[in-house]
């Protein structure tokens, strides 16, 4: 960080210069953060209390709603201030962390629907195998490997970022410390950052995106093959949950990480950044709630249980 001592703070320019919007966003934003930290760990104390949730799907599932509650205290508490007090400032080492705080869970989440989608292809495709296949060590070793890419991944994004010169530009048109807003900032060739974030994208977003569209040609195929109608409708609904989030999170995702530098726009931006960053976490709770009748079973149960007690 030797380039960078001429900025010492950043300008987050937010969403909006009105005090009356900035006002509706403000509450807004702050039902939202209050909905997806209710939902997420409502999610997590009905798989933890309700034994019949106990299996690789819902684990995994516990551990999206873990992602998805980190995810959006990443931002929005930075977006609320900021939208309560206007040219909010945040030092350069706290957007730095932020950056890479988001970038690691992002990416965390990127490899956890892809093992989400590999859980349903073994109970769908090898149900008699499916015990011994997703047995509670190769459930801890996939989710590990999901933390573990999420934190060695951004690493280099990070650092080639951060250790461009900034020359005075201090002003982020953005309402958090997103990589693409910052790279404008930058008063240098970034050929290099933007092509290694590129590769990165690949790797963490064409490679597991790959991967979940063949599984689920695999999984129809199945689907299709069950003599019992019945039965492939139960089985594919476990998936439908699934695939919605999966299209929400990567379409957005790589609408923002996989355009050309030249076609990205400040409002277009943040209006991508506002759906997977914050309404998605926001969503997938009742996604995987609405569709899911042992999840809706397990909430039923539990306030009865409240009632009683």
């Amino acid at each position: 960080m030797q380039n960078q001592t001429s900025v010492a703070e950043f300008f987050l320019l937010g969403l909006s210069k009105t005090p009356k919007i900035r006002l509706i966003l403000s509450g807004l934003f702050s039902a939202v953060y209050v909905i997806t930290l209710t939902g997420n760990t409502l999610m997590l104390l009905l798989i933890w209390l309700d034994s019949r949730l106990h299996t690789p799907m819902y684990f995994f599932l516990s551990q999206l709603s873990c992602v998805d509650i980190c995810y959006t205290s990443s931002t929005i508490p930075q977006m609320l201030a900021n939208l309560q007090h206007p040219r909010q400032t945040i030092s350069l080492i706290r957007c730095a962390v932020q950056m890479h705080i988001f970038l690691t869970l992002a990416i965390t989440e990127c490899i956890l629907l892809a093992v989400m989608a590999y859980d349903r292809y073994v109970a769908i495709c090898h149900p008699l195998h499916y015990t011994f296949l997703m047995n509670k060590r190769v459930c801890f070793i996939l989710t590990l490997t999901s933390w573990a890419s999420g934190l060695l991944f951004p690493v280099l994004d990070t650092s080639l970022t951060w250790g461009l010169p900034f020359c005075g530009h201090n002003q982020i048109d953005h309402f958090f410390c997103e990589m693409p807003a910052i790279l404008k900032l930058v008063c240098a060739d970034t050929k290099t950052a933007s092509s290694v974030a590129t590769m990165g994208s690949i790797f963490t977003l064409v490679v597991p995106s790959s991967f979940i569209v063949m599984t689920y040609i695999r999984i129809l195929r199945a689907v299709f093959k069950m003599k019992s109608s019945h039965g492939g409708r139960k089985a594919f609904s476990t998936c439908g949950s699934h695939i919605t989030v999966v299209v929400l999170f990567y379409g957005s995702a790589m609408f923002m990480y996989m355009r050309p530098t030249s076609s990205h726009s400040p409002e277009k931006d943040k209006i991508v950044s506002l759906l997977y960053s914050i309404f998605i976490p926001m969503f997938n709770p009742l996604i995987y709630s609405l569709r899911n009748k042992d999840v809706k079973g397990a909430f039923i149960k539990t306030l009865r249980r409240c009632r009683v007690s």
